[in-house]
């Protein structure tokens, strides 16, 4: 997929190619449906296949305080749209001088001078330009003047129920609901970060564990214990996963993420970029007695977790 970090990366020479714009949050299973009929419409007329996304969630300047936590980072995104056979996307800085551009100037510069669109596919509530003061109609009435045509792409709805949506993925992950969030998304929700030196808890309970560094890309479930696989230069292990501060012990931080790789030994994953793609939810975070407790329910964990991913005790 060709990549473009701004307006003026795109080559003079780009295109003709058919466009739909959007944050793209997750890329979820509605996405996924507007991707597909964005190739629909490009391929029998040899257009490039582009998506027009932004760098930041427009929310962010527009209304920090309605800003919600992303489910997945630019570097995710792009891998998400790659897979989803997107040919090129053009990543726009959403800030306060482009939230100001007229709409005329959103076509004019983006659309037909950089992107040479001939399609534009929208949603019907689609808005751009300041104050999102274009609309659909506009949209038209500018694709008329300058040669390209709008189509309009209904909402998709999961089994009749709500409208797809990154807020409604956001508030199966809150819950802990990985399951049902992966049916919205048609992958499994994944986390990225890299492996960092804990305390070293699990390894004296016979559970050593991979502790994620703080700065993790993706939206990180709710406390619990969840099956997952845990991805490791390419390769994939089994892995049970503790979400939380672990209220057994004092003094561990808040929202820890902690993965065990399953009949792993010796296996030394500091320092290095791992992810964590989330299974099934297998319980909530509760204090124990003591250390011999707790081993005692993560040792039940894990025959739960190997009966989720179909892994056989050795």
């Amino acid at each position: 997929m060709l990549t473009f970090d701004s307006v003026d990366a795109v080559p003079a020479d780009f295109g003709p190619s058919a466009v739909t714009v959007g944050k793209f949050d997750g890329v979820h299973a509605g996405h996924r449906a507007v991707l597909a009929r964005l190739e629909e419409l490009a391929a029998p007329l040899g257009l490039t296949a582009t998506v027009l996304t932004f760098g930041r969630n427009p929310l962010s300047v527009l209304n920090p305080g309605e800003y919600p936590a992303p489910l997945v980072s630019n570097a995710q995104k792009l891998d998400l749209l790659a897979k989803a056979g997107v040919e090129a996307t053009l990543v726009v800085e959403f800030d306060l001088a482009f939230s100001q551009r007229p709409p005329e100037d959103f076509v004019t510069r983006i659309l037909v001078g950089a992107l040479h669109a001939r399609i534009v596919l929208v949603g019907r509530d689609f808005r751009f330009g300041v104050r999102g003061s274009g609309n659909v109609d506009l949209l038209r009435a500018l694709g008329a003047e300058h040669g390209f045509q709008v189509v309009v792409m209904e909402d998709v709805s999961a089994a009749g129920e709500r409208r797809v949506s990154s807020t409604w993925v956001r508030e199966l992950l809150s819950a802990g609901d990985v399951t049902g969030a992966a049916e919205l998304l048609g992958t499994l929700p994944t986390i990225r970060s890299v492996v960092a030196h804990g305390l070293q808890r699990g390894r004296a309970l016979g559970y050593p564990t991979a502790n994620f560094a703080p700065a993790i890309e993706g939206f990180v479930p709710a406390d619990g214990v969840y099956a997952a696989w845990l991805t490791v230069s390419g390769v994939r292990y089994p892995a049970a996963v503790s979400i939380g501060n672990n209220p057994t012990f004092e003094g561990v931080p808040e929202k820890q993420v902690e993965a065990h790789a399953i009949d792993q030994t010796g296996l030394d994953l500091y320092d290095q970029a791992a992810e964590l793609s989330f299974v099934e939810y297998i319980r909530g975070m509760r204090k124990f007695s003591g250390a011999e407790a707790l081993a005692e329910q993560m040792g039940a964990d894990e025959l739960r977790i190997r009966e989720v991913l179909g892994v056989a005790r050795p």
